[in-house]
């Protein structure tokens, strides 16, 4: 699957979408491949601040426990309990809807172009 390039990338393998002040956070069809079938799904608390760079929430596979890294700095304003309920949605639509978070930005970390991260994981 083919990154979108009108999203912003993390070398954590995160996208997001960013409209104004407001992010849409997920992991990429490339992180989702490689942590197999997805099990579990846990993310932060709607109201809760995040850090950039800081650990958020956890993805869990068949193969294996992945940490969900923030790629900004702000509040959460929504975290999508579709996933939680199915966490299959991360691998089947990783970037609609298997979507993870909607974050409030007042700040960003490192961000890669699509053509940045493609570079990062040889696609």
């Amino acid at each position: 699957m083919a990154n979108p390039t009108d999203l912003s990338y993390t070398d954590e393998h995160e996208w997001l979408r960013v409209d104004g002040d407001t992010a849409v956070v997920g992991i990429t069809a490339y992180a989702a491949e490689k942590l197999g079938d997805i099990v579990y799904v846990e993310l932060p608390k709607v109201g809760a601040t995040i850090t950039a760079g800081a650990v958020v929430g956890e993805i869990e596979s068949t193969k294996s426990v992945g940490e969900l890294f923030a790629p900004v700095s702000g509040e959460i304003l929504e975290a999508n309990d579709a996933v939680v309920s199915s966490p299959e949605l991360v691998n089947n639509d990783p970037f609609g809807a298997g979507w993870l978070i909607k974050v409030r930005v007042t700040s960003t970390g490192a961000l890669l172009t699509a053509d940045e991260y493609n570079a990062l994981t040889g696609e």
